[in-house]
């Protein structure tokens, strides 16, 4: 390499960290430590290995390139811009402002080569793992001899935070187990958190770690030093076995005066700190957002190759649709996020006359069904899976020796599952699924959000949903679950009433925008008759009546799960002893009925009828939305008890009884 290409390289780097420091700086906020010492490691990567394309930034063979430091987002907003994407200058000079394309933490757009949503730090280190899982299935079922159309690396950057987060840990120790070995991360390892030091709670031998995890690990002494940064890139794509994590020891804030101190993280540098940078760094003090032309050039050749790259790929692709027709239809219906004709027809019907069955067996029965037709719907659990009944049948376990195998043995790791199904999801070609039991939905609340944030198409099957748990008492029988995961947005709830519903939730978690969520029970529960001629359908409208009374209804009974059978039992008493007229609403998902216009929702809760009780064995908050000012709830608003389920919901007033008693007295007080 000649002199003059390294002057260019020292120039570009300075150029990433600049531009960087002066959208911090220029915002008034933001976290320029991290970009001015991990600007050398990102060019290398960027300029001579990864496969990115700004003509064609959805091309499905290109490399992913996570920031999951994501509080360092200026550094990813300059790669992107230098690198030819749709971010202006002039989003470079808006950082984190209203309506820039430059938000303080990077959020999903693939158009502007944002490939996730990080910030909460060990997500993109989780999300890059199911990036990675995606990559090889993919891999192993279109791959042909000479027709390599899915072949890529994963990378992230990731920090001394993010290897402290509990995710990060359990998605290393997966990926390690499963020999994910075209992941490449770069541990940005510069001692520094935001309280100082992390010597103060963060002295474990991080190397030793990942080796323990069945990791490749490389060491780069000096974070500046492009050669052996190259060197390690290079050892690390040839380790195909195993994940590699490269550790460079970087300085954060480096050049600037308050290098190596946790000041440079998370406010801007100030004026006169900023100009003793530029000083240290031979960059000219009188300018702002400055690009100079021979950077220009180093990038848009690194652009031009990986849109020449893109191009090649397309090329190979029409030449593998000629050779392997059904692959090729098959792979952009999947890679498209379409189903195959026909793909319910698998699908079992339920009727009256059959055993009671539990809506998670029947929902096992359901994903068995789908899955036979649809080719890329692959999941697991979180140790659970003969509970959750969410294994495939007819497929192996996912593993290095077998990359096709469609069940996912998470291990008891919920909070990784979660990052990883949004990372299958986020790579493309997948319909990724996650199960456990209900109340450990919390240990997946922040992949949940962050699923939700970005509208992935991922499906979580929550079983185990109501104090039917029984014997292993409060700590498992989920009381403000329900309620919490209502509250994200953007999120679908869905909890069917039985077997029938069950599968018509399936049908449209298959279909969704956005993740959902299926709440199962652990119980048996009868097949409802007024379910087996179709009206269980109506359950993509969230709510519906599924008994109407004659006339006006005296009063409305509202029940999801396993409790619209108890509401259909209420209404038969309620008629027979006190001759109240009661319509009963299956109301499996808010979010659907929502959705639905005013006038069908009127329908449904006509405002005439005051006298509303809505049944379900959760927390009664947010039924007030549907109850009314004038309603009532039979609902669980403390913990739950250790004894039979049966008997805990006899104790917790789930009976016919005490249902009746309430609506009889709900109903007075309205007249």
């Amino acid at each position: 390499m000649s002199c003059s290409e390294n002057e260019i390289d020292l120039l570009a780097v300075n150029t990433i960290r600049m531009l960087a420091a002066d959208a911090v700086q220029q915002a008034k906020s933001g976290h320029p430590g991290m970009p001015l010492g991990a600007a050398s490691m990102a060019y290398v990567l960027w300029n001579r290995f990864l496969r990115f394309s700004p003509a064609n930034p959805r091309w499905p063979n290109r490399d992913r390139f996570i920031l999951s430091a994501g509080h360092g987002s200026a550094l990813l907003y300059a790669l992107l811009h230098l690198s030819g994407y749709d971010i202006s200058l002039e989003e470079i000079q808006r950082f984190r402002q209203w309506g820039s394309k430059t938000p303080g933490h990077p959020e999903y757009n693939l158009d502007l080569g944002v490939e996730c949503t990080t910030g909460p730090l060990g997500q993109g280190f989780g999300m890059g793992v199911g990036m990675a899982t995606a990559e090889r299935f993919l891999a192993d079922r279109y791959n042909r001899p000479g027709y390599e159309i899915m072949d890529h690396f994963t990378y992230a950057i990731v920090s001394d935070g993010d290897l402290m987060e509990g995710v990060a840990s359990e998605a290393a120790s997966l990926a390690g187990h499963l020999g994910l070995g075209k992941i490449v991360y770069f541990y940005d390892d510069n001692r520094i958190s935001i309280e100082g030091s992390t010597s103060l709670t963060f002295t474990e031998d991080v190397g030793k770690r990942f080796q323990a995890y069945g990791w490749h690990v490389l060491r780069v002494a000096d974070g500046n030093d492009l050669v052996t940064i190259e060197a390690a890139i290079k050892e690390a794509r040839a380790e195909q076995k195993r994940p590699s994590l490269i550790m460079v020891s970087t300085h954060i804030g480096f050049g600037s005066p308050k290098q190596d101190s946790a000041s440079s993280h998370g406010e801007p540098l100030g004026e006169e700190a900023l100009l003793a940078t530029k000083q240290n760094l031979g960059w000219p003090q009188d300018k702002r957002f400055h690009v100079p032309e021979s950077v220009k050039t180093k990038f848009q050749d690194a652009s031009a190759r990986g849109n020449r790259l893109a191009a090649q790929w397309s090329a190979l692709f029409e030449q593998y649709r000629g050779s392997y027709g059904d692959a090729a239809t098959e792979f952009e219906t999947v890679w498209t996020g379409g189903l195959p004709a026909g793909w319910d027809e698998e699908i079992p019907q339920f009727q009256s006359n059959q055993a009671p069955i539990a809506t998670r067996s029947a929902s096992g029965k359901i994903l068995n069904g789908i899955s036979k037709r649809v080719p890329n719907l692959l999941g697991g659990s979180g140790d659970l899976a003969p509970s959750t009944k969410t294994i495939i049948a007819e497929s192996p376990d996912q593993s290095i020796d077998e990359p096709g195998g469609r069940n996912l043995r998470f291990g008891v790791r919920e909070h990784a599952m979660g990052a990883i199904v949004n990372g299958m999801a986020l790579h493309g070609g997948i319909i990724p699924y996650a199960a456990t039991f209900l109340i450990f939905s919390d240990y997946m609340k922040p992949s949940l959000r962050l699923a939700a944030l970005q509208g992935l198409h991922t499906i979580y099957v929550f079983t185990h949903d109501s104090l039917a748990v029984g014997e292993d008492g409060p700590t498992h029988q989920p009381v403000e679950q329900l309620a919490a995961l209502r509250s994200i947005p953007n999120f679908t709830v869905i909890r069917p009433a039985d077997a029938n519903e069950t599968a018509a939730a399936w049908k449209i978690a298959m279909n969704a925008h956005n993740p959902t969520a299926l709440i199962l029970t652990r119980q048996d529960l009868p097949i409802l008759e007024e379910t087996c001629h179709g009206c269980a359908e109506q359950l993509e409208r969230g709510a519906y009546v599924l008994a109407r009374s004659e006339g006006k209804p005296d009063i409305i009974l509202m029940a999801s799960g396993s409790e619209v059978k108890l509401a259909l039992e209420a209404r038969a008493e309620l008629a027979a002893a006190h001759g109240i007229k009661a319509t009963v609403v299956s109301m499996p998902s808010w979010e659907l009925f929502e959705n639905q216009p005013p006038e069908y929702r009127e329908s449904i809760i006509p405002g005439s009828v005051k006298a509303r009780l809505s049944i379900e064995a959760g927390s009664a908050m947010g039924w007030r939305r549907w109850t009314g000012d004038h309603g009532d709830n039979v609902s669980v608003d403390r913990f739950g008890a250790s004894a039979p389920g049966s008997e805990v919901l006899i104790r917790y007033g789930f009976t016919v009884e005490n249902v009746v008693s309430r609506a009889v007295a709900l109903v007075a007080s309205n007249k």
